[in-house]
């Protein structure tokens, strides 16, 4: 038997990451002068989606036994967590040798949604892919970015795998 606290606990960890991940990358552009490039601004924005799927699945967790809502809400997760990590490998692969990272899926993507114009110290992109590329503690930005993604990843499928709660 699975008690309500175990999964909410496990979606909130995955928001606090989420969050925390986007968090660290504002303090380093908006502190230390590290400006991002569209790729690093399409991760923000998954890992908001992430954590924004994450507090809907434990409040779901919190108020309902059905297992169909955290399993929906973990599963959607899982396929952010995917999709960042192939944001994040096409960054390191691909777009950090391009001199211009414009009209690329990253750039239309988060063009479409508006929030570049709208929240523009977020989710604007103020450097291409190869001015952006940047280390922390000797390792590429995106580098961070695949492993926040990939522990998603794990903790969405430590959801979707937990028993149904009789």
């Amino acid at each position: 038997m699975t008690s309500t606290a175990g999964p909410a606990r496990l979606f909130l960890a995955a928001a606090a990451l989420s969050l925390g991940v986007v968090a660290a990358a504002l303090v380093t552009q908006h502190v230390l002068g590290m400006l991002p490039c569209p790729w690093c601004v399409l991760q923000r924005l998954i890992f908001v989606v992430i954590a924004t799927l994450a507090l809907i699945g434990a409040a779901l967790s919190a108020v309902t036994r059905a297992p169909i809502a955290r399993r929906v809400a973990a599963g959607l997760m899982l396929l952010g967590a995917v999709a960042g990590a192939a944001a994040a490998l096409w960054q390191h692969f691909v777009a950090s040798s391009s001199t211009s990272c414009n009209l690329t899926l990253a750039d239309r993507v988060v063009s479409a949604t508006g929030l570049d114009a709208l929240l523009p110290d977020v989710f604007a992109a103020w450097a291409s892919c190869a001015d952006a590329a940047a280390k922390l503690l000797g390792l590429p930005y995106e580098v961070w970015s695949l492993t926040a993604f990939v522990v998603l990843g794990a903790v969405a499928l430590r959801l979707l795998m937990l028993p149904a709660r009789r």
